[in-house]
Order: structure tokens, then sequence, then C-alpha cells
């Protein structure tokens, strides 16, 4: 910490003069992409964005000068993003990155969602509108992408990696069969959602992260903070976590002009949700390789199966009625490896039952589940309350991760079928299929039932599709 400390005060120096040395350097958690650094230096508060090599860099359509030139471009419209004060240089022996003058407000979306302003879902729909709003001419060379080119980008990544999840096809092949016809391209933050933002008591404080911005259809970036994944539990409040649609379609209109489209932002939400499954399936992927062994990368890789759960939500409607009145009560021929007593719920309860538990009565030598539950333990009670900033985070991070082996060595689902996928990737079989939607059901929420048994939609999921 000393070197890098010593390499950041250098780098201030250089863009503000003086001799001082920067103070309360502090990593902020969270950042499994980039690395956010806060810090003090002669009164004033900031915080570098960088990436620490060019290896992070890797694949990404452009790098931080562009971004860097979007963010200014934005601010200079009118937008809450951060103010720029410099970038980072070859000279600096920082990686790459910008240094950004420090917000005070709140980040954290459970602290925001818990009780959100009354103005946030209003401020939510004009800050849209404002950075849909900024002039083509005031911004860099970016990327435009329709949903065809979108959607073929992310279907070869699919396969890249695996192509092995049908529920992830079965969306694909929804997709194909339902893409929107383009439109005129506007500016897209790419990433708006709940933890991008901060919030204080005047409202939205300020829009953070746009390494996503790229230009393309506006209901993109209104669909994307929709997904269950970014409401952080409150999957009551469809829009955004804060509210309900109807409000939030309303309020985007009086703010750009524009109508939302339902039809169309539909798409983008199962696009959405599908886009961020993947995206989880890529950390996996990029932890493999090396590029980032850090643990939050190989932990994110098990949050594909929310996005199952969710995607089977939204699509199932589109099934003939038959087959979504039928429950998953049956044995999923291809979950077979599932122990009996998690094969054949008959209502909520049982379906619940049926999912990993820890009451599992042991004998003998200490089993598998019993050192990771061990192991947990260790980490709550000894490690975690003596840890601060990052640290802390990436103990509970290391707690969840325990947890999920704990509850697949107790009897979790395999759900990757090659065949299968396929199979709904060419249309062969689709949601028509008689008993799929229930076969997918079944194997989904076991799925997620042992990677992440607390996220909303597996409480909601059992209710709906077991009564």
């Amino acid at each position: 910490m000393t070197d890098f400390t010593t390499l950041v005060s250098a780098f201030v120096r250089r863009i503000f003069g003086g001799s001082a040395e920067v103070e309360n350097l502090t990593r902020l958690t969270g950042g499994a992409n980039m690395e956010s650094w806060s810090f003090d230096f002669a009164g004033h508060g900031y915080v570098l964005r960088r990436s620490p090599s060019a290896e992070m860099m890797a694949g990404r359509v452009y790098g931080h000068d562009i971004e860097a030139a979007v963010v200014r471009a934005a601010f200079m419209a009118g937008v809450n993003a951060p103010e720029i004060i410099a970038e980072v240089e070859a000279v600096d022996n920082l990686g790459t990155g910008y240094m950004m003058r420090r917000v005070e407000a709140e980040v954290n979306p459970a602290k925001i969602l818990a009780s959100p302003q009354p103005s946030l879902l209003n401020d939510f729909a004009r800050e849209l509108a404002a950075i849909h709003a900024v002039p083509r001419d005031t911004l860099p060379a970016l990327p435009e992408a329709g949903a065809e080119s979108l959607l073929t980008d992310l279907k070869a990544r699919f396969l890249l990696f695996g192509g092995n999840r049908p529920v992830m096809a079965l969306a694909f092949r929804w997709l194909e069969d339902h893409l929107p016809a383009p439109v005129d391209a506007v500016l897209l933050h790419g990433d708006f959602r709940m933890g991008n933002i901060m919030v204080d008591t005047g409202g939205l404080a300020a829009v953070l992260d746009w390494e996503l911005a790229h230009l393309g259809d506006r209901h993109q970036d209104l669909a994307f903070g929709c997904i269950n994944s970014w409401r952080f539990g409150h999957i009551d409040r469809p829009a955004f976590g804060i509210g309900q649609m109807d409000a939030f379609f309303a309020a985007y209109a009086r703010e750009s002009g524009h109508n939302v489209d339902a039809g169309r932002f539909r798409w983008w939400l199962v696009y959405a949700t599908l886009w961020w499954g993947v995206c989880c399936l890529q950390m996996t992927d990029i932890w493999r390789s090396g590029a980032d062994s850090g643990l939050e990368r190989a932990v994110i890789g098990r949050r594909a199966s929310e996005t199952e759960v969710d995607l089977l939500m939204l699509l199932e409607e589109d099934a003939p009625i038959a087959e979504q009145n039928r429950h998953p009560e049956h044995r999923s021929p291809l979950a077979a490896d599932v122990p009996e007593p998690y094969s054949k719920p008959q209502s909520a309860d049982e379906m619940q039952a049926c999912m990993p538990k820890s009451q599992v009565h042991y004998v003998g030598e200490t089993s598998a589940a019993e050192l990771l539950n061990a192991l947990a333990s260790w980490i709550e009670t000894d490690i975690k309350p003596h840890a601060k900033g990052r640290d802390r985070f990436m103990a509970a991070v290391a707690v969840n991760a325990l947890g999920i082996l704990k509850r697949e060595t107790e009897g979790g689902a395999s759900i990757h079928d090659k065949l299968l996928s396929e199979e709904l990737l060419s249309g062969r079989k689709s949601l028509a299929t008689p008993n799929l939607l229930a076969q997918l059901k079944a194997q989904s929420l076991q799925k997620l039932a042992t990677d992440q048994p607390k996220y909303s939609a597996l409480a909601v999921a059992l209710q709906k599709w077991t009564h």
C-alpha cells in the first residue's frame, strides 16, 4: 500500500503541484471490473478510477480516454456525471484511468431502497432523458449497436462459454423471434442501475461507471436497471427497485418528450436479464484464465441462476395456457443426479422442502459440508468483525462462496444440457413443447436454491409455480 500511496501522491502532485501527500487512501467496495480509490488531497476529496494493467482492459471496445471524454460531455450537458479533474498517463505508472471530484452521497442500494425518496423515480427518468439528449457532436467516436448486432454478439459469447444452459437458449430463441425494428440511436449510459447511482438528501446526486456507454435504442437504457438482479430484493417494485413501471414510463415521457414502447421495453428487459446471465458466465471464464484470480469474480459466476428463474417468469406468458398451468411436480430427466428427497415437489411447501438444506444429520468424521460450515463460521466470527472497507466486503463474499459449496454437497441440481440447449436455439423445442416449461422451472428453482437461496425471485417463483 505504501508504494501505491506514493504513486498516487506523485500523480496528484503532477496535476496540482506542491509537495503534499494524499491522505485516507481507501479502495471502495464492489468493483469487480475496475478499481476505485477514494482519497483526500489538500483539503478536498477525490476518487481515482483505474485499471491496473493492460490485460484488465483487454477485449474492451474502448479505453479510459474515450470513457473520460463521454463523462466530460455528459457533465457539460447537465447530466449529474462526475467532474473529471485529470487522466492517468503512462508516466504515472498507475495503469489507465482518471481522477474525479468525489461526490459525498450514498451509493449502497440497500440503504437507498430501504426507503426511497418520493422524487427518486422521477429523478431517474430526468437523468436518463438528459443522457439521451447529449448532443452527438460533443461526443467522441462511440460504437453504435442495435438489437440485432448486440444479440448476435451475446449469443456468440454464450456458445463460447459452453452454450449448455437451456433457459438461456430458450431466451435467445425468443429474442431472435421478436427482434424489434431499428430506431434512431442516442447516447446510452449502458449500465444505468442501482449500484451506479449516488443519492443524497436532494435526490439523485451522481451517475457513475460509464464504461459501457454507446449509441443505441433508448429503451435499452430504460430497461437495463429494471431487471430483477438490479432491484436488490425489491421484486415488488419493477422500476429500478424504486416504484411502479407506469409511473416511470409517464415520468420519462414528460422529461424526454418520447413515449415508452411497452413491447420494445419488454424485449430489452429480456435481453438485459439474459445479458447479465451471460456476463456471470464470463466472470468465471475471466477467473479461470487467470486474468483476474479474485474471489469475487468466481462467486459472481454462480449468479447466472438468478437470471434463469427471472427469464422463465418473463417468458412464460408466451407459453400455451396448459403449459403455464402445469406445475413442476415431477422429477426432471435433466436432473437425474438430484437425490430423491429433492425430486418430487407437490406444493409450495414441499418444493421449498426439496431445496438443499443444512438440517442434515451427520455422524462419524467431519463431513465436507461441516468443514465448509466451520470455515464460514470462522470468517463470520473471527475475521469479518475486524476487517474494514473492501476486506470486510470480501469476507462476506467468501462466506457466500462457502455457503454455495455447502449446499451443493447436500444435493444441488445440475442444469447443464448441451443437446436441449441446441434444440431450443434451433426452435425444435419451445415454450409449447409439452412438459418442457415445468421441467425448466423445477430445474432452475433447485439450482437457484443452491446458488442464491435468498434471491427475491426464488420465493416468488415458488409461490407462483407450485400453487
